[in-house]
């Protein structure tokens, strides 16, 4: 009797949570490929969800997904499957490290481009259904600015750029701050260098980038923090394991901890604000964008 009173207590919070939880949407996006956007985008998550927050991935990375294989898992569905009418999105939904949910892309985000009227309607009711039962949904695209990441980066609440020392890197990262600054939309971006041998390389590189936007496009372009090169982190892809779990103390795993704790005190967005522009704000965008 005791465990069935404490099951409905616990079924009654949990629908509390779902009802006062406002859902604020991610995009992350680099210029090039091979930055290490992808592996960020997880152990990022993966933090956040350590710190108390509810966390859910989607892998927009179209035809270069690998979220799952970062951990080293098979996911049985994917978008396409809820695109197709063959599954819900609770079914689509997957769980890995700490419990983190993550949606597989596969080659889902492409038919997105190619639905009819109704398709959209349907997407946008199942996947307004996560409005509430989560804190964040992170969107990993792809690198470089094809017509679905663009959609992605004008539909979310704010874009996180990872970008490298490299100078093709920092050129690319610009140049889709300065694609989408030019079609006139305001995308809140932030900087993340990723591989910087030190602070003062990523304190470098992030100037360049926000001093060229300030100039040109009269935008300030804050950065997020800087993540070391670090060997540990080919080793723990290597192991199909997240680097913050396979090696919590390397110079990588503390970087990302601080790295969410900064983004965590900039997180003052009211309930009211969250509402219009979190899920159904995105959706509403979204749909727009793609009709």
């Amino acid at each position: 009797m005791n465990d069935q009173a404490q099951s409905l207590r616990n079924l009654v919070q949990s629908q509390n949570e779902t009802q006062t939880r406002t859902t604020k949407v991610i995009t992350v996006t680099s210029g090039k490929g091979g930055v290490g956007k992808s592996n960020f985008t997880l152990n990022f998550a993966l933090t956040l969800q350590t710190k108390g927050y509810k966390v859910l991935v989607f892998d927009a990375d179209i035809g270069l997904a690998n979220i799952d294989v970062l951990m080293g898992i098979s996911p049985k569905f994917n978008l396409y499957h809820l695109l197709k009418r063959e599954k819900t999105i609770w079914e689509i939904i997957h769980k890995g490290y700490h419990d983190l949910e993550f949606i597989a892309g596969g080659s889902g985000f492409t038919d997105l481009l190619r639905l009819t009227e109704q398709e959209l309607d349907y997407f946008a009711e199942q996947v307004g259904q996560l409005n509430g039962h989560v804190d964040f949904i992170i969107f990993d695209t792809g690198a470089g600015l094809s017509k679905e990441t663009l959609k992605f980066i004008l539909a979310a609440q704010e874009t996180i750029v990872v970008t490298t020392p490299e100078p093709t890197s920092i050129t690319d990262a610009y140049a889709i701050i300065k694609m989408v600054h030019n079609m006139d939309y305001k995308v809140p971006f932030r900087l993340v260098i990723n591989r910087v041998t030190d602070d003062k390389e990523g304190q470098y590189t992030a100037d360049k980038i926000s001093l060229v936007a300030r100039k040109f496009l009269q935008i300030e372009i804050p950065t997020l923090g800087y993540v070391p090169d670090d060997s540990f982190v080919s080793k723990a892809v290597k192991r199909q394991i997240p680097f913050t779990i396979a090696f919590p103390n390397s110079n990588a795993s503390r970087s990302i901890k601080e790295l969410a704790d900064h983004f965590i005190k900039g997180q003052n967005i009211t309930e009211v604000e969250t509402q219009v522009s979190g899920v159904k704000g995105f959706l509403s965008k979204m749909i727009k964008l793609l009709k």
